[in-house]
């Protein structure tokens, strides 16, 4: 039996694109035959366990970094034991994310057995407009491009991510472009009234959703605004905005600056069964990111439900997106913009509606997890 040990900063239940990846990629690889470990993060949700097939081995963390809103855990000196008991007795290594301790770590203790090690890179550079930006471009010197040399095949979820990792020193010939899957048969057209009604929400309100964590890099800023904007000429308008994070604070006091409390609903944490029944109730899905996207899971899981995707063209969206044909693209950080999106789908039914078909068939038939894992087996086998 093949090992496997994903290594990964998080992993659910903690909420967020890598970890959705990390998790159904290791279900389907655990169901073809491979024994499958991950070493996480230590939360106060992580514990080892096994589900469904994958050993889960948390790690000890300090959390610091997550006090200005970055999900950057940083592993205690301890957890090198623990990484080299895994590691030694695996096959292949799979490191998510280049610019994690985490990834570090394994990458040394990899080459120190001699084993594969293959890195999935998920996002691209994320403009803080702060200080910030400096402490990520002397992480992605020091420890990122560590990772990136050092590892023998790089995945990126999207041509934009390869340029990114390509810039800070990625070897072109090992570097290679795979596209994230959806489960349609959880992420598919359902009636809107029932969903609404499940839901309790109002059935005479034209509903626009987003998906997001509340942080400064998903363009919240700029949605509130773009409400506002909408709010006198459409007042029926709820904008609904599901998540929950460190900058909610922030975003509730725009909400009430800009006098738009009656326009737009914060509902924190959504456990992931009713994330369907969301996205079917939605009239319009808005991914309003500012910049760091590689290709958004929540693009994928809407336009899999059928809905007509408002999103900014940041990373990958514009590789999946043509605009006014399965979708509609805008320019980031650009409230009016995304303003005049909304204004013309409101106004154009029938459009609308060919977006909804064409917008469902894009995924079924391209983004799928078996296709994705087939694709991930194929370069295992490489080093197999």
């Amino acid at each position: 039996m093949v090992k496997i040990c994903l290594v990964t900063h998080f992993f659910p239940p903690h909420i967020g694109g890598i970890e959705r990846v990390a998790e159904e990629q290791g279900k389907r690889l655990s169901k073809l035959g491979y024994q499958v470990s991950v070493l996480t993060s230590k939360t106060h949700k992580q514990n080892e366990r096994c589900i469904e097939g994958i050993h889960i081995i948390p790690y000890p963390i300090l959390s610091l970094a997550e006090r200005v809103g970055l999900p950057y855990p940083v592993p205690l000196f301890k957890v090198y034991e623990i990484f080299a008991e895994v590691i030694s007795k695996c096959d292949i290594v799979h490191v998510h994310g280049h610019p994690y301790i985490s990834s570090y770590i394994a990458c040394k203790i990899a080459k120190k057995y001699r084993k594969p090690l293959i890195l999935t890179q998920h996002n691209t550079f994320i403009d803080f407009q702060s200080w910030l930006n400096t402490v990520e471009h002397l992480n992605d010197r020091v420890v990122g491009r560590s990772v990136l040399k050092s590892a023998d095949r790089v995945i990126t979820v999207s041509r934009k991510t390869m340029e990114y990792v390509l810039k800070l020193g990625a070897d072109k010939s090992k570097t290679s472009v795979m596209y994230n899957g959806v489960d349609q048969n959880f992420f598919y057209p359902m009636n809107k009234e029932k969903s609404r009604e499940k839901l309790g929400l109002s059935e005479n309100r034209t509903l626009i959703l987003t998906v997001r964590r509340l942080f400064y890099k998903n363009g919240l800023d700029t949605l509130i605004e773009s409400a506002s904007l909408l709010a006198r000429d459409f007042p029926n308008l709820l904008f609904i905005v599901v998540g929950n994070g460190p900058d909610r604070k922030f975003i509730t006091n725009r909400i009430r600056q800009l006098g738009v409390n009656a326009n737009i609903r914060l509902t924190r944490f959504v456990p992931e069964e009713l994330l369907p029944l969301y996205y079917n109730a939605a009239d319009y899905f808005v991914i309003p990111s500012s910049s760091g996207e590689g290709l958004p899971m929540v693009l994928l899981e809407a336009m899999a439900c059928g809905l007509p995707v408002i999103a900014t063209t940041v990373g990958g969206t514009p590789e999946i997106i043509k605009d006014m044909v399965n979708g509609v693209l805008v320019p980031p950080r650009n409230q009016r913009a995304i303003a005049q999106a909304i204004s013309k789908l409101l106004s154009l039914k029938k459009e609308s509606q060919a977006i909804r078909i064409e917008s469902r068939k894009t995924i079924e038939d391209n983004f799928s997890w078996d296709k994705n894992v087939h694709q991930l087996i194929e370069i295992y086998e490489e080093f197999l």
